[in-house]
């Protein structure tokens, strides 16, 4: 089993910066491809990132590229989310997963609880 626990997220403002992080234990991350998904109010949870169990590979949703980073320190046991120029839109509780497989909603094996990121002035 793998228990992963996000940080990071709080009140920041339009354009401002953030960096996420998400620490495993149980098992080693190098096993699998991880991603960071989103759930804003009112709506339904999202992708927004992935990267593959070598870290060589990415995928971000339209909406961030340019402006999110996902990144992974197998050493650590632990996945970024670097998150620049954030905008309101971007506020949701962020939520870090673990995938054997594809890196999809349906398919991921271990969810976090969550961090909650806020962007207003």
């Amino acid at each position: 089993q793998v228990q992963l626990v996000e940080s990071g997220g709080g009140l920041v403002q339009p354009g401002g910066s953030l960096r996420l992080s998400c620490a495993a234990s149980g098992r080693t991350i190098g096993n699998y491809g991880m991603g960071w998904f989103r759930q804003a109010p009112g709506k339904e949870r999202e992708f927004v990132a992935a990267i593959s169990v070598d870290g060589r590979s990415t995928h971000y949703t339209d909406s961030v590229k340019g402006r999110f980073t996902i990144s992974r320190d197998n050493a650590k046991n632990t996945v970024y989310l670097q998150m620049n120029v954030l905008k309101p839109e971007d506020t949701a509780v962020y939520y870090c997963a673990a995938s054997r497989g594809a890196v999809v909603d349906y398919a991921m094996d271990y969810w976090g609880k969550g961090t909650l990121v806020t962007v207003s002035s």
